[in-house]
């Protein structure tokens, strides 16, 4: 029987890997995305679209589905969904990896300031700036609506749908971005702080070189912990070598 793996999908990483094991004879991909964009780009493989109702619904369409991997390869802030997988591969016994690039890190110019949290990022701001250029994502914008003072320019791919502070301006903008394009941005709206999520990879790293350069403050908000017990590869590479599929 062919073997079937399941990809928790949504980023470039998922992508790329679906891509690979799609193109293996004898090899059947399905990736899951959560559905919170509306246009996702074509993906090789199954493709099916929402959730699965929590860990015990995942468990579920493991068994049903005859899935023989998992592979969680979602944004390093779907908390929720890494727990969930985490407990369905657990009460499955179907093996599971853990796709996630690694952080970022700051370097030499860089005035990076640490937050454990949306929450503490937004108790941070108005100390460090008054122009906020905020790059967390459209979910988790209400912890900064109260913070009526700072005028706000937010970048996402999807419109907002949360309450947001009152003088902001949205871009509706998809990755990846040159380092002339975030400095332009930068200077253009005047902002003297960046906010963002410690996404990793290469489609948004510009920015933080821009600030870098422009000398401007950076709030990084960080990565919430994988479930205990769980270990993470940092590449396709490495995810397909734990999968048994070492080579081309």
């Amino acid at each position: 029987m062919s073997p079937h793996v399941l990809i928790l999908g949504g980023t470039t990483e998922a992508r790329r890997l679906a891509a690979d094991l799609a193109a293996r004879p004898g090899v059947r991909v399905t990736t899951s995305l959560a559905g919170r964009v509306s246009r996702p780009g074509p993906l090789d493989g199954e493709v099916r679209i929402g959730g699965f109702g929590g860990a015990d619904g995942l468990a579920d369409w493991l068994r049903g589905h005859e899935v023989d991997a998992v592979v969680d390869a979602t944004h390093p802030f779907a908390e929720s969904i890494t727990v969930n997988a985490a407990r369905a591969a657990t009460a499955t016994g179907i093996p599971a990896v853990v796709l996630r690039r690694p952080g970022w890190r700051p370097g030499p110019g860089d005035h990076w300031h640490d937050a454990g949290s949306l929450t503490a990022a937004a108790e941070a701001l108005p100390g460090l700036g008054r122009r906020v250029f905020l790059t967390t994502g459209r979910l988790g914008l209400a912890a900064f609506a109260h913070l009526t003072d700072l005028h706000f320019v937010v970048r996402s791919v999807e419109p907002p749908e949360a309450t947001l502070p009152p003088h902001t301006e949205v871009i509706l903008a998809r990755g990846p971005f040159t380092l002339a394009e975030e400095t332009e941005l930068l200077r253009a709206h005047r902002i003297d702080v960046l906010v963002t999520k410690d996404s990793g990879g290469e489609a948004t790293a510009a920015k933080l070189t821009a600030a870098r350069h422009l000398r401007l403050p950076v709030v990084v908000v960080r990565r919430p912990p994988l479930p205990e017990g769980v270990t993470a590869v940092p590449d396709v590479t490495a995810a397909l070598g734990r999968l048994g599929f070492d080579g081309p």
